[in-house]
């Protein structure tokens, strides 16, 4: 069997992310179920127990994470359309009915449903505001507020990485339910994100990151859903306020219907995941998929996570907006142009090229242009003025995509040649030697450097793949990636 650890991990949440997807997802994928119920089982709440089960959701077969909850019986949940029944689940995922002026209720068209059609696991956090009667059904809800879930987790047994994230991932949804309600973070209340499922989930997908050890974490667009969530606060547009706030800076796509992100998923999102966009060049060595419980009309309830050993080192993230500088040159010799073009390639041009053009009164002249990130403009600036004769330059800004790109070496009779990789979709379309090093080796062995070059191409041949073998994505607008700061 192969090593899943130290790999790279990527999530497709197209029918968004929730918790318990999320933890059935990595365990699909071959994380020992026993990692995830060990430490639950460490946290120390007696009587809850997790399990797995096989679901189908269309036309895919994934793994469905369900916790039983210490205590729980649907015997005190009051009949009607959105009934839990059976699974193990307590009232607090149930409607509840409206008792005097307070209508407390924790139920939406949440995808990820855990009960029946029209039921949802829900693990929306929010600040306790709304006053319930003494002995309402509301009062039967396990609310727990954010320095008992520290406690709780100091308490715990869990291994110490597993901890840490937890934590981590408890601390970003209390700080953006504080900032929401305008409260202070020790008065921040969890509702169902403090009840036994969600601390189960949280303390899962922590426990199954921390025995995969993963070399870096990716994910495609989180799809969020569309529409409006009931909540205790009363009726807000989709994604939640929380939600929304948890994904500030990454980004998004609002498809499909009801809710698909959770809070909770898109904690997990912020907190683990390095960059955002489509995987790198990778040898996939397992795949899981993550079972909602309800199915979707239009997509397959599931989380895909994918695990691979990159192809070759990938090479950082380019920046998606840069600058473009430029001028109108027509009075400067070849040679002098050739020194200006070598100028603005050390002051931190990306790239640099010339037009000709003509410009007034028929005279023949150049247009040099630099591409520049926006923290290299002013050295760029300074170089076409110290260079060139020009009296000004055009500054603008342009919008670039790139595929995602890594390097491997290889051999070759002649020496070993670095191979620039590029990738679409997660697969390598393209791979291309550095020039540089067949010239080198071309010198150094007295042969044409086309020789060099013809025999490090044979060599990268097993690195790409054809392009039209791909399957084409679902047209959608095009969104920048973001790479995300560690916290």
């Amino acid at each position: 069997m192969k090593t899943l650890r130290g790999l790279h991990l990527h999530l497709d949440p197209v029918s968004g992310i929730a918790g318990d997807m999320t933890v059935a997802a990595l365990v699909d994928a071959g994380v020992p179920a026993n990692v995830v119920s060990d430490a639950v089982g460490g946290v120390g709440i007696r009587g809850l127990r997790v399990r797995f089960e096989t679901r189908r959701r269309g036309a895919f077969v994934g793994c469905g994470f369900v916790v039983d909850e210490p205590g729980a019986t649907v015997s005190r949940v009051r009949k009607g359309p959105n009934t839990v029944r059976g699974r193990g689940l307590s009232a607090r995922t149930a409607r509840v009915e409206p008792d005097g002026d307070h209508l407390h209720t924790h139920v939406h068209s949440d995808a990820h449903d855990h009960g029946g059609a029209g039921t949802q696991r829900r693990d929306l956090v929010h600040e306790t505001s709304v006053r319930q009667p003494r002995g309402s059904a509301a009062q039967n809800h396990h609310h727990r507020d954010y320095a008992e879930i520290r406690r709780l987790l100091k308490r715990s047994k869990l291994d110490p990485d597993a901890k840490a994230l937890a934590e981590e991932i408890f601390a970003r949804l209390a700080e953006v339910e504080a900032a929401l309600h305008g409260t202070d973070l020790k008065r921040v209340t969890f509702h169902e994100v403090g009840a036994f499922d969600s601390i189960a989930d949280i303390v899962g997908m922590s426990a199954a990151i921390a025995w995969l050890a993963p070399l870096a974490i990716g994910s495609s667009f989180p799809v969020v859903g569309t529409g409006t969530v009931r909540t205790a606060h009363g009726i807000v547009p989709i994604p939640a306020p929380a939600t929304a706030a948890l994904l500030r800076d990454i980004p998004m796509i609002a498809d499909g219907h009801g809710e698909l992100t959770t809070p909770t998923g898109a904690a997990f999102l912020a907190t683990v995941v390095d960059t955002f966009g489509p995987p790198p060049p990778l040898r996939v060595v397992a795949i899981g998929y993550g079972a909602g419980t309800r199915d979707l009309s239009d997509r397959p309830n599931v989380l895909r996570v994918m695990l691979g050993a990159p192809i070759g080192v990938p090479v950082a993230a380019v920046v998606g907006d840069v600058l473009v500088l430029e001028s109108n040159i027509d009075d400067m010799t070849g040679q002098l142009l050739g020194a200006l073009c070598e100028a603005l390639f050390q002051a931190g041009a990306l790239d640099v090229w010339s037009t000709p053009i003509v410009m007034k009164k028929g005279r023949s002249a150049q247009q040099i242009s630099a591409l520049a990130e926006p923290s290299a403009a002013a050295a760029v600036e300074r170089a076409f003025f110290l260079h060139s004769t020009t009296l000004g330059i055009r500054i603008y800004p342009v919008s670039r995509r790139t595929l995602a790109r890594s390097f491997q070496q290889v051999q070759t009779a002649f020496g070993p040649v670095n191979i620039k990789i590029a990738g679409l979709d997660g697969a390598p379309i393209a791979a291309m030697p550095e020039y540089e090093d067949c010239r080198r080796l071309a010198t150094a062995s007295g042969v044409p450097v086309r020789q060099v070059w013809t025999a490090a191409v044979a060599a990268s041949a097993h690195l790409s793949t054809d392009a039209r073998q791909l399957p084409s994505p679902r047209k959608r607008t095009t969104r920048r990636s973001v790479k995300r700061r560690p916290s």
